[in-house]
């Protein structure tokens, strides 16, 4: 994947500007952007992604982390790997926000012997945050499945399913109509043209010459929502990770072989929401009056390196 550079910065102070507090010459003094502290940033956080979005059996919210530190550099990723956190550190992010959380099942150590023990070292030595913004950062207006179908040009959009505790536009899963009717063929090499570099590759079921205008996304895993396809009368479905049963069943189930499938990458279905929700972040801490350097990973931390294929 190539590297991509989100900077979210505030106003750079030059050499010969007033400095905080002064007033520019024959003028009043003009209040200098702040560094917020990470208990005000989880504030910001909030606003864009409420914790009450979050399905009940997940766990997001802050892993690691004073809320009186001071944060200045904030960095977004898919995955909360050693590698990513690495970066983060090494960029002087004072906090990394991962969409998937690092201690999503029980744990009964954090030593430093164990993959996630290092994990939270690396984080508390370093004096690194980490936040978890999983499915609130799918349900929520602007999260993974609105900007995939964004991506892909779907109009008239609506979740999947709408959130229990949420506006009802907010819900896991999207599902909207192209602005033309296409084939399968070339929807499928639009879904691969959007998405980052990975070794899976996109992977398609249906007849690659019919037409398809109503489309179902579901950024990550989504073979529990075929019900919800089904019921959104969707031509194509776009998910992750659809495992074998699953993916046969739903064949078998098809009507006129519709819902079409297409299984692309869990990483990279999410990565797309990450410079989006940078730039969000950014938005809302610039409009409180905070300055923050906000950056995207680079680390491709999709766990395939390389895929064989016949032929």
């Amino acid at each position: 994947m190539e590297p991509v550079d989100t900077d979210v910065t505030g106003p750079e102070k030059h050499d010969g500007e007033p400095h905080d507090g002064e007033a520019p010459s024959g003028g009043e003094a003009v209040e200098q952007p702040q560094a917020p502290t990470l208990g005000e940033l989880l504030l910001a956080v909030e606003e864009l992604w409420p914790e009450s979005l979050a399905e009940n059996w997940d766990e997001v919210g802050l892993v690691a982390g004073h809320p009186s530190a001071p944060v200045t550099r904030v960095m977004f990723a898919v995955d909360p790997t050693l590698e990513v956190i690495d970066e983060a550190v090494a960029w002087g992010a004072e906090l990394l926000i991962t969409h998937h959380p690092l201690l999503l099942k029980g744990v009964t150590t954090v030593a430093a012997t164990t993959p996630k023990g290092r994990a939270v070292h690396r984080l508390i030595e370093s004096g690194t945050a980490l936040l978890t913004v999983h499915t609130n950062g799918d349900s929520a207006v602007g999260g993974v499945s609105d900007v995939l179908a964004d991506a892909l040009g779907l109009q008239d959009v609506a979740p999947l399913t709408v959130a229990a505790n949420g506006l009802p536009e907010e819900g896991i899963g999207r599902v909207g109509d192209l602005a033309d009717a296409m084939t399968l063929g070339d929807f499928a090499a639009r879904v691969f043209g959007i998405l980052p570099s990975v070794a899976g590759g996109v992977r398609v079921s249906g007849d690659k010459d019919g037409l398809v205008r109503r489309i179902a996304v579901c950024g990550g895993a989504g073979d529990s929502l075929f019900n919800e396809v089904r019921a959104s009368n969707a031509d194509v479905y776009v998910t992750a990770d659809l495992r074998h049963h699953p993916a046969s069943e739903a064949r078998e189930a098809a009507l006129n072989g519709r819902p079409y499938l297409v299984d692309v990458s869990h990483f990279a279905s999410e990565w797309l929401w990450l410079p989006a929700a940078a730039a969000a972040l950014g938005n809302v801490l610039a409009d409180q009056g905070h300055e923050v350097e906000i950056q995207v990973s680079t680390t491709n931390s999709d766990p395939w390196d390389f895929i064989l294929t016949p032929g």
